[in-house]
């Protein structure tokens, strides 16, 4: 096993009506470019997929955070560049943006959420159908996978599960042991006192010592949270999470906005609700220690949801033919510049051997 640990310094969290399949040639004069947007079949439901760049270059599925948190109206302000590289998947996963869209209530009563429970088994098998689909569609022997907060739950999960689809796996801010409040209430009102934020504090002592059992407790917590991971690292540019033309409908934002509102509290569980955790069943440090395909982490050093210490701890515990750590000193939990630097970086080393 070849382990290496860096950190890097490179160069200076976010939906229907119907829609129609577009698949279309970006230069007329190449018929080497791939670009669809589609809803396909995946366990019984239709689930929205985009799918850019040059049929002859590796794929990269891409698992969005959140949960809820889709990329697929973002993903040309993010990811232009890379389509002369790679081919770039954004899924809505179950629960999120337009798939959401497909079943989407009036609006989201306790009966409908005990109804349509989310959980990591069903929404990693989705992702492994999506990744088959993939693979069978464009004539490939397998993909890049790549997950983001939420998302490296699902990565995690599907690269272990089937390894044979993968080339190899990269998370980005990955949870671990997600359920931790407690470890995050501490850390966050320390830095409260430090900065004598008073505003933060009252909410902290508001919500009092974790456990929470309620969504809108652990969502304050969450708010606090952001603001300092804000304040301590470099922000992305203003003009990447500006939809596509083609979502910026208010049918779309506001299935983005209920898709993510129900796809939170599933994630962290509403006693009140009757909603059950899906993060009270993930503990990576106890399971999904063995992968058979290399490993990637992608960690921000002022990251508080995912900090370094538990992802460092996680990446020593597993075991896999080759893995590497990149500890990026401007980034926090979400993306900026230096994220999409380490990504292309990662995702180039990993292509450069197949």
């Amino acid at each position: 096993m070849r382990t290496i640990f860096l950190a890097l310094s490179l160069a200076t969290l976010l939906f229907t009506c119907s829609f129609t399949i577009h698949a279309q040639s970006k230069d007329a004069s190449s018929a080497q470019w791939i670009s669809e947007e589609q809803f396909i079949p995946i366990n019984g439901l239709e689930q929205w997929i985009t799918i850019n760049g040059v049929r002859s270059k590796p794929v990269i599925l891409f698992l969005h955070g959140g949960p809820g948190s889709v990329m697929s109206p973002y993903s040309d302000n993010l990811y232009k560049e890379l389509e002369k590289d790679f081919i770039i998947v954004n899924w809505d996963q179950r629960g999120a943006g337009r798939t959401f869209g497909q079943q989407a209530p009036d609006e989201l009563t306790p009966s409908y959420l005990q109804a349509n429970p989310l959980t990591v088994e069903q929404m990693a098998s989705d992702g492994i159908q999506v990744s088959e689909y993939l693979i069978k569609h464009l004539g490939k022997r397998k993909i890049i996978l790549f997950g983001t907060s939420w998302g490296s739950v699902l990565g995690v999960t599907m690269a272990t599960k089937r390894p044979d689809l993968y080339y190899a796996y990269v998370g980005h801010s990955q949870l671990v042991t997600p359920d931790d409040d407690l470890s995050l209430y501490n850390r966050v009102y320390k830095l409260a006192k430090q900065n004598n934020d008073q505003g933060s504090l009252k909410i902290l002592d508001d919500l009092g010592i974790p456990p929470y059992d309620k969504a809108r407790a652990v969502g304050k917590l969450f708010r606090v949270v952001k603001k300092y991971e804000k304040a301590n690292s470099t922000p992305a540019p203003s003009n990447w999470f500006v939809e596509a033309q083609s979502y910026n409908n208010p049918k779309d934002s506001l299935n983005r906005e209920l898709g993510d509102d129900y796809s939170f509290v599933n994630f962290v569980g509403d006693k009140q609700l009757g909603v059950k955790s899906m993060r009270a069943t993930i503990n990576f440090l106890q399971n999904s220690l063995q992968f058979k395909i290399p490993v990637y982490f992608i960690q921000g050093e002022y990251d508080l949801l995912t900090p370094k210490e538990k992802t460092t701890l996680y990446f020593n515990k597993l075991q896999a033919p080759k893995k590497e750590y990149f500890l990026l000193p401007t980034a926090a939990h979400g993306f900026n510049a230096e994220v999409l630097e380490a990504q292309y970086s990662v995702f180039k080393r990993i292509s450069g051997k197949l």
